[in-house]
């Protein structure tokens, strides 16, 4: 509970998702909220609640979540971060801490997200050091569909193909201001940069254009989803453990007076 004397603090959070039932606390499952909360309760010698930029899903990683924790002003930011590391299981690491403005809201004032996602290509990618942050696949990829079909989500589309569940109040329509596919030194990654996303949106996508570079569908089917032309469905989502929220992007004058909460800016599972 805020008291006059808290101040807000943001954290940025890094954590291996494969240890957990996603970010969001759950009755009788281990989740990244609940080991935050439980460790800043204790720190701050009472109860408090942790609003997280990302609902990320369960297996899916993060090096860049974004949240805030109203603590007692005898708090400083590196001493919150030096304790909440001394407490935390090593599945979570604070890699930052900065004071907020009273009204920081790391969810609605979020204006993009960038998530990352990882495919295994190499040999060495089968090594249980590497194989549980990446989807391991045998056979190569043709990158310049991948990058061909990247180039199509730019823009501002209906999403309403790649999403798991509806979302009908707010509608499908995201805006990707980014998205491509690189090398790295296991193989391939996608990263995508958006306004707001549908729940697994990026799983799809990602299972979708993999399949398109292994020539299981046809590469025209990308477009004709986005489209929302009937026929074609998706392909099954990629695994949830090549998948990582990275950066989450605010406005540069965020100490502005804010405007109502309306929930516009997705916040589905990812």
């Amino acid at each position: 509970m805020e008291s006059p004397q808290d101040v807000r603090l943001r954290l940025t959070v890094h954590y291996d998702g494969s240890a957990f039932h996603g970010w969001q606390s759950q009755p009788d499952r281990r989740t990244v909220q609940g080991e935050l909360l439980s460790a800043l309760s204790n720190l701050a010698d009472r109860s408090v609640s942790i609003i997280g930029a990302g609902r990320t899903d369960a297996g899916v990683h993060a090096t860049g979540q974004v949240a805030c924790v109203d603590m007692p002003a005898s708090w400083t930011p590196e001493n919150l971060r030096r304790s909440l590391n001394a407490l935390l299981p090593p599945e979570i690491w604070i890699k930052s801490s900065s004071i907020a403005q009273p009204d920081f809201h790391p969810r609605y004032d979020a204006i993009a997200r960038t998530y990352r996602y990882q495919v295994g290509i190499e040999p060495k990618a089968r090594s249980p050091f590497h194989a549980r942050t990446c989807w391991v696949l045998e056979n190569q990829l043709d990158h310049e569909l991948l990058e061909s079909g990247a180039g199509e989500l730019v823009g501002k589309h209906s999403f309403e193909a790649f999403a798991k569940s509806g979302q009908p109040e707010r509608g499908y329509h995201c805006s990707v201001s980014a998205a491509n596919w690189s090398h790295w030194d296991l193989g391939l990654r996608f990263e995508i940069t958006a306004n707001r996303y549908l729940h697994r949106m990026v799983r799809y996508l990602v299972g979708t254009m993999v399949d398109i570079a292994r020539g299981k569908r046809h590469k025209e089917d990308l477009g004709r989803l986005l489209r929302t032309e009937p026929g074609p469905t998706t392909s099954p989502p990629a695994p949830p453990k090549g998948l990582f929220l990275v950066h989450v992007q605010y406005p540069e004058h965020s100490a502005l007076p804010q405007v109502p909460r309306a929930p516009s800016r997705s916040t589905a599972n990812v």
